[in-house]
């Protein structure tokens, strides 16, 4: 099984974990910070916007069963590109919407589909994705680990994260994994 990482910011990692965690091919989803000045940042840290770092989510999947440019594909239907440093509620450049590529491979594809997305005019304004080199990946502290599905009723998850999950639901219905028992 070919497994790849990739390194995406969107917004609040918890949001973009809810989406990931539950497609097909999808091996692991981890929350942390990427793209600062800082070695080993806490989020406390992150928060501040002081350390330059982003909050991402690193996504080890099964690329004979989801694309890199699929993976891109999905994460720009579940965040807003166009808005910079900012997702709904938070805003800051821990905020912002990068793309942190692997390799020379993923940044073509990440740049392919910047430009197939803005051909299209699928957004009303630019995208103001950011497209860097991973430099280091720093793993978010414990409690952030699949905070959606340890939180559902807490008010940001149903605010904001649970319109996210309602969405992928509704129209990405045959690329969520198969729940446990189901044949």
């Amino acid at each position: 099984m070919p497994s790849s990482t990739a390194t995406l910011a969107g917004g609040c990692f918890w949001c973009l974990e809810a989406v990931f965690e539950q497609l097909r091919g999808i091996e692991r989803v981890q929350s942390g910070y990427t793209g600062g000045q800082v070695a080993n940042p806490t989020y406390q840290q992150v928060c501040t916007g002081a350390t330059g770092h982003a909050e991402v989510i690193q996504v080890t999947f099964d690329s004979s069963m989801i694309s890199y440019r699929e993976l891109l594909e999905i994460f720009f239907a579940f965040h807003d590109p166009t808005t910079l440093n900012s997702q709904g509620p938070d805003h800051g450049t821990q905020y912002r919407s990068a793309i942190f590529y692997h390799d020379a491979e993923q940044e073509k594809i990440a740049r392919e589909v910047i430009a197939d997305l803005t051909a299209k005019a699928v957004f009303d304004d630019p995208i103001v994705t950011e497209v860097t080199q991973l430099d280091a990946f720093y793993p978010a502290e414990e409690y952030h680990r699949e905070y959606y599905r340890r939180n559902p009723n807490q008010g940001y998850c149903r605010a904001v994260i649970a319109p996210k999950v309602a969405k992928l639901r509704k129209y990405y219905l045959e690329r969520l994994r198969q729940p446990a028992g189901a044949g």
